[in-house]
């Protein structure tokens, strides 16, 4: 039999990622697969780089935990397809999550309202939940 978790413990462990991370995350969108996993170093071509908001994730509930606030980027640093995306404490080098990136409705970790980007194109974040498992 599976391990079976309360919505408060899932809760907790989904805010505990904010807590942990911090106040000032680093979103980077690149190009390409993620890597095999998150201590892998960074692949792709850095496409934007995204100081998100200071309360960037709404308190957990249900076992979810959203984005919350704005996530957007006025200006794209490179042009190419969104593939993947890390999650990076403020120093933007210790990273923390990673996941696909695809446009809305395409079904990634993470989604943005254009995932073929343009130098200096604008363009905002959609989607982005994290779910904790054990329920």
């Amino acid at each position: 039999m599976a391990v079976k978790l309360s919505a408060t413990v899932r809760n907790a462990r989904l805010d505990a990622i904010e807590s942990t991370i911090g106040t000032s995350a680093v979103l980077k969108i690149r190009t390409g697969a993620p890597p095999a996993d998150v201590a892998t170093a960074d692949s792709g071509t850095v496409l934007a780089t995204l100081n998100l908001p200071s309360d960037w994730m709404a308190a957990a509930s249900g076992g979810t935990k959203a984005l919350s606030g704005t996530w957007q980027d006025a200006s794209a640093d490179s042009a190419g397809t969104a593939g993947h995306f890390r999650i990076y404490a403020s120093d933007g080098t210790t990273k923390h999550i990673q996941g696909t990136v695809t446009a809305t409705g395409g079904g990634g970790d993470m989604t943005l309202d254009n995932a073929v980007l343009a130098a200096a194109q604008q363009f905002n974040v959609t989607a982005f939940t994290l779910t904790d498992g054990n329920a």
